[in-house]
């Protein structure tokens, strides 16, 4: 038997819901409250001025991927896309949890944490451009935008 404290908390759970649809103050996900692998920065302007197309310039053009969940995750077949299209897609690798993988513009010998797209021009746009980060299926997971110059790096 339902006490009466129990049932006037069963009849206020319908209210209560329909209230934190309007406020806002819905708890998180479960997947948003696991973490997620995102783009965390982007370093769109290299340093120095002005860019010279040389391969360490080309370098300081980068973007980095974090991995806030609770376990590793393959990143195989995954995608960073700008604006224009040019895109870097992974290869066999895997993302440890709290761990970050930065994919720079120009060459370079990949390492555990840092991967080269292997360009030879810059990719991001100084003045205004998008990174996104796909999914191999397609799936878009984040996108990060900036549009001027500002500080040459963008916190996503």
């Amino acid at each position: 038997m339902l006490s009466l404290v129990s049932l006037r908390l069963r009849a206020a759970l319908p209210a209560l819901a329909g209230a934190a649809l309007l406020t806002g103050t819905l708890l998180s996900s479960p997947a948003q409250a696991a973490g997620s692998v995102h783009l965390s920065k982007v370093y769109y302007d290299s340093p120095g001025s002005p860019d010279s197309g040389s391969n360490t310039s080309l370098n300081g053009e980068w973007v980095r991927i974090k991995n806030s969940t609770s376990s590793t995750v393959s990143l195989k077949g995954w995608k960073i896309k700008d604006e224009t299209g040019y895109t870097y897609t992974f290869g066999d690798v895997r993302i440890g949890s709290g761990a970050s993988k930065t994919v720079h513009t120009g060459k370079g010998t990949n390492t555990g944490a840092h991967k080269y797209w292997g360009r030879s021009w810059y990719v991001w746009n100084n003045t205004g451009d998008t990174a996104k980060l796909y999914k191999a299926n397609g799936t878009k997971v984040d996108s990060c935008s900036w549009s001027s110059r500002g500080s040459g790096y963008k916190y996503c």
